[in-house]
């Protein structure tokens, strides 16, 4: 999936996908006790019955003397056997509240030992009723699109994201439907009685091919090497995914370098799953997403999993950073490249919000945490990507590409460690990354920063001297800044080395410096005013994702107490007045996110478009017409917001009596 999924925090609807809900159950990470290496499965999908009957051999080897070994597998499915390599039946204890299914053998198996398991299973999945993961779809089959997505432990597994294996499947379904899987193409889909036919899939080489995706898909559209499938719902949008798709994959290649396979499959999910999967050779992308034509940054993360994921994936999940912040900062390099730089410095923006909302565990123990809580997804996907662009910034453009491809190709189909990345960008940069790494990915916390200076004219008409000080609260921080000089001529840059909390430096310019700003770019994470606002903001998203408008509401409030002009915080506050029908107060907030600093701009057109809702849910049909046309007028189509203003102007918004 998602690598373990994502969330887009820079447009206006917040994105709902796995990283906001947690599991029922987290157990601290304990040293594994068993590998999988290979999987044999063979599935029947009965999508009028909802049901999944299955038979897997799974081959494994002993990490430690076994005598209870233990799988994951989906809540729904009963296990009816189990034999060991030799026919010997096995006895299989449920335990519902991890989603696991444990075995007490009589003779341990010795450390290194390497067996396989037969298991026969069956069960209903419907929905998210029996989800590894409270209140999310991942395994279910149903009409017209089922999903059986490796984190839905859909058959006995065990290391989520970090046990790589390789697989063959053999799936059967109605006739009517086509099935995607990772390794497709070796062998053609075979007729069964019934209406039924099988399809095979292999993947020989260790990773992470555990996600099957069956449907009512029309014959798939291509765009390169790209093979999109969509429902009859969205073909009017399957020609522009695909072609979507083809620009995103050919600038993640021509960055990373070609991935494992050139075949890729675009795969519309249901609009109540995750809003996006990954597998070998699969990207799967929500129907609605694909509909509302606003997938270019949850498509491009979900592509760049096929090199950071699949390609290579995390030791253990203290190292999840690696593959979660690069997806994020993949994404991020590819809307610079697409949509300049206003665009990416504004992301960097938001996604520093997001890196400081739960800093409070340093990446190199966050393995502790549930995988699905918001604390792990923010650290690990935002200050994950914070980290990558910082190092962008000690090593410089060329030298980063450089290092990332010598990940990629050194740990091709294998586990990384934290400790391997600081190796290989010391050893591709020629810089001492100790303390870099020690702040970053040991440490908590940003500086907050200041500067103090005077300007000195110098003699014989030479210029000026300015000589200053920058302050920040990290006593062990050491890294290098950058100074922009606004001087009565041309600007100046200049790079400073920071080093404890107190740091001073002389800079000589022509013309007389009108003002110094530290890190005008953002290439550092640091802690502002500005970014106080987002962080509550954000913290309130999450809340509000949790379904607590209560809390969300005091965090918005500590937002505006930060900054009572902040348009962001007001929007989010008539979002809630609006889900709460509490028209009034919403229309008040939007006016005020309108009155206020304007930031970020999207917050413009979509109050508009909440106010003309406001409008016509009241009965006020011309007034809705008229906001719908302000945001129109602003030009600005976030989120397809434009696209979103003309249909309200052509048919009256109406509110679904099923929204709370």
């Amino acid at each position: 999936m998602s690598a373990l999924f994502r969330i887009l925090r820079t447009t206006p609807t917040r994105v709902l996908s796995l990283c906001l809900l947690t599991a029922t159950v987290w157990a601290a990470p304990v040293k594994p006790q068993l590998q999988i290496t290979s999987y044999l499965i063979s599935a029947d999908l009965d999508p009028s019955a909802n049901r999944l009957s299955a038979t897997a051999d799974v081959t494994f080897t002993a990490l430690e003397e076994l005598s209870t070994p233990t799988f994951e597998l989906n809540n729904g499915l009963q296990i009816t056997k189990v034999t060991d390599a030799q026919g010997h039946p096995l006895e299989s204890e449920r335990l519902t509240n991890n989603s696991t299914v444990r075995f007490t053998l009589a003779t341990p198996l010795r450390k290194g030992t390497s067996t396989t398991y037969h298991f026969e299973y069956s069960g209903t999945l419907k929905g998210a009723e029996t989800s590894p993961v409270e209140g999310i779809k991942l395994a279910s089959v149903e009409d017209p699109i089922s999903i059986l997505l490796y984190a839905g432990r859909w058959f006995p597994m065990t290391g989520l994201f970090t046990n790589r294996f390789t697989a063959e499947m053999h799936i059967r379904v109605p006739s009517d439907e086509r099935v995607v899987g990772s390794g497709s193409g070796v062998a053609a889909a075979k007729s069964l009685p019934g209406n039924r036919t099988e399809h095979t899939f292999k993947w020989s080489k260790p990773g992470f091919p555990g996600t099957i995706i069956a449907g009512k898909f029309l014959e798939p559209i291509t765009a390169g090497n790209m093979r999109v499938y969509v429902t009859e719902k969205h073909k009017d949008h399957a020609h522009d995914f695909a072609s979507l798709g083809e620009r995103e994959y050919l600038f993640l290649s021509g960055t990373f370098g070609q991935p494992e396979s050139t075949r890729m499959n675009l795969v519309e999910l249901p609009d109540d799953a995750v809003s996006a999967a990954w597998a070998p050779e699969i990207a799967a992308i929500a129907g609605n997403r694909i509909a509302a034509r606003n997938e270019q940054r949850l498509l491009s993360n979900t592509l760049a999993h096929q090199w950071w994921g699949s390609q290579v994936s995390p030791a253990t999940m203290n190292d999840a950073w690696i593959t979660n912040g690069m997806s994020r900062y993949s994404e991020l390099m590819y809307l610079e490249d697409s949509s300049g730089k206003n665009a990416f410095q504004s992301a960097i923006t938001d996604v520093s919000a997001g890196a400081l909302a739960y800093d409070t565990e340093p990446l190199t123990t966050i393995g502790r945490l549930d995988p699905f809580s918001p604390q792990f997804q923010s650290m690990t996907l935002e200050k994950g990507a914070m980290v990558f662009h910082m190092l962008r910034w000690e090593m410089g453009d060329d030298v980063f590409t450089k290092f990332l491809r010598a990940i990629l190709s050194q740990y091709t189909d294998k586990s990384v460690r934290t400790s391997n990345v600081q190796a290989l960008a010391e050893k591709e940069s020629n810089l001492q990354l100790e303390p870099f790494f020690a702040q970053w990915l040991d440490g908590t916390g940003a500086p907050a920063f200041a500067d103090k200076y005077s300007v000195f004219r110098l003699g014989d008409n030479k210029g000026f001297r300015t000589i200053g000080a920058i302050t920040q609260d990290l006593d062990l921080f050491r890294m290098p800044i950058e100074l922009r000089i606004e001087t009565d001529g041309k600007t100046e840059i200049r790079r400073v080395d920071i080093s404890g909390s107190d740091s001073q430096y002389s800079i000589e310019t022509f013309g007389r410096p009108r003002r110094i700003s530290i890190d005008p770019d953002n290439w550092l994470l640091k802690s502002t005013p500005d970014l106080a606002v987002r962080v509550a903001v954000l913290r309130g998203q999450e809340q509000v994702a949790q379904g607590d408008l209560t809390a969300a509401l005091i965090e918005y409030q500590k937002a505006l107490d930060a900054n009572k002009n902040s348009s962001l915080a007001a929007y989010r506050i008539g979002e809630i007045f609006f889900m709460q029908r509490n028209y009034q107060s919403a229309a008040n907030s939007f006016r005020d996110a309108l009155r206020g600093d304007g930031d970020p701009k999207w917050v413009e057109v979509w109050s508009h478009i909440e106010l003309g809702r406001i409008f016509d849910v009241t009965g006020q049909r011309d007034r809705a017409v008229n906001e719908y046309r302000l945001a129109v007028q602003t030009n600005d189509n976030t989120q397809g917001a434009v696209n979103e203003a003309r249909a309200s102007m052509q048919k009256p918004y109406k509110r679904e009596q099923t929204e709370n």
